[in-house]
């Protein structure tokens, strides 16, 4: 039988690499508290330090390309909907005939 892979949440993550950039204790004692392996842990720190300046950024506003494609995909959908209900209609308009 299969072993199911575990899944970590972020916040579980980033506890753990707090806990590591803390340095209160070793690597290998924090992973036999998490129970995971150390470089699982070493892994997450990295990243964790790597992507920490991305925690004071302001909330990115869309540049006019993106809103132009967003509408255009809006326009789209749209398109594809009045389509679809034209078809429908259609159709049981051919099934009352036979």
């Amino acid at each position: 039988m299969k072993k199911q892979r575990r899944k970590f949440t972020a916040a579980f993550k980033a506890q753990v690499a707090i806990e590591a950039l803390k340095e209160r204790q070793t690597l290998s004692e924090l992973a036999v508290r998490f129970d995971i392996h150390p470089n699982q842990i070493s892994t997450w720190k990295q990243e964790f330090l790597s992507k920490a300046d991305q925690v004071f950024e302001s909330p990115r506003e869309k540049k006019p390309e993106e809103r132009e494609d967003e509408m255009a995909l809006y326009a789209k959908i749209g398109q594809l909907e009045m389509e679809r209900d034209f078809l429908k209609k259609s159709l049981t308009k051919l099934d009352r005939l036979k």
